[in-house]
């Protein structure tokens, strides 16, 4: 199957499956939404949704948060992976946010990137889901599920898979689909054991075009 073709038919089967797809990260702003990108790295969307209400009201703003102790974020932040780190950069983001963006979360994916804590795929998140722009957030289950599909083919990196995914999916679709795949990677096309019995891409999927030869 060329790729263009596989592409067209992944694209059909999200719009007809999963037309709502949306982050699973609880907000309410921007700040709220960095905050939760910096606490997600490797960590759980449900772990960290758990955090954040406490955290919150704790720290409202991020004019609040930027006069915090790390003592005092770590204290709330313990739960998730890596909390020292993570502590530092939500008080150095929020001092740049402050500082140097009168509290207004940018909207460039490079001015993103200057924010402590914030990489280009927690940048591509902030612009994707904050100013709906067309650039695609590669994460560990998108980077999977394009491999497995047969979106990509043998990306060495997430830069890689982002810069394929860009060429072939359509610029208004882009945002939706960062989603699409997140979730289909997170729910059937699992790690492990993905669950291509569930799963309504088996049609167009190299991953299972393989493994059925196979048996």
């Amino acid at each position: 199957m060329k790729k263009e073709e596989r592409y067209k038919k992944v694209i059909e089967y999200y719009l007809k499956q999963m037309l709502v797809a949306e982050t699973e990260l609880v907000y309410t702003d921007p700040y709220e939404l960095a905050v939760a990108v910096i606490l997600s790295a490797q960590c759980t969307d449900k772990r960290v949704n758990m955090i954040t209400p406490p955290f919150f009201r704790k720290f409202p703003t991020a004019a609040s948060l930027s006069k915090a102790k790390d003592k005092e974020v770590y204290e709330l932040i313990k739960s998730c992976t890596y909390p020292n780190n993570k502590a530092k950069n939500l008080i150095g983001m929020a001092k740049s946010l402050t500082e140097n963006y009168k509290g207004i979360l940018p909207s460039d994916v490079g001015e993103l990137q200057k924010l402590p804590g914030i990489g280009r795929k927690s940048a591509n998140v902030l612009a994707s889901v904050v100013y709906k722009k067309p650039v695609m957030a590669v994460d560990t289950h998108v980077f999977r599920v394009s491999e497995r599909i047969g979106l990509t083919t043998r990306s060495k990196n997430p830069l890689q898979t982002e810069m394929t995914l860009m060429k072939y999916i359509p610029e208004h679709m882009i945002s939706l689909a960062h989603h699409w795949l997140i979730l289909h990677g997170r729910y059937v096309c699992i790690a492990r054991k993905p669950k291509c019995r569930e799963c309504g891409l088996t049609g167009c999927c190299r991953f299972y075009e393989k493994i059925s030869k196979e048996q």
